[in-house]
């Protein structure tokens, strides 16, 4: 489950470089919370998974090209890998 995490925040390393400044930090802080899921000994639950994908639903709203297709691959990724994980 662990390869889902990494590919969204891969995603979101992509859609970051391309990002008008008004989402970019918004990408930046879901990037690096994915990093911690990644790297650290947490793991993300329904409510983590959901704050972070709200947010990445407003900034796919705001962006445009490569930043929207990336942040909509990244949502995809993460949808899936919240299937796998139980609720509380």
């Amino acid at each position: 489950m662990t390869k889902h995490l990494q590919q969204a925040r891969d995603d979101l390393e992509e859609a970051a470089k391309s990002a008008d400044d008004d989402v970019r930090d918004d990408i930046r802080e879901t990037t690096d919370a994915f990093a911690d899921y990644v790297m650290g000994d947490t793991t993300p639950d329904h409510a983590m998974l959901d704050e972070r994908l709200n947010t990445l639903r407003q900034v796919s709203q705001q962006a445009e090209g490569n930043t929207e297709r990336k942040v909509e691959s990244a949502i995809e990724t993460i949808e899936d890998y919240r299937e796998q994980v139980d609720q509380a």
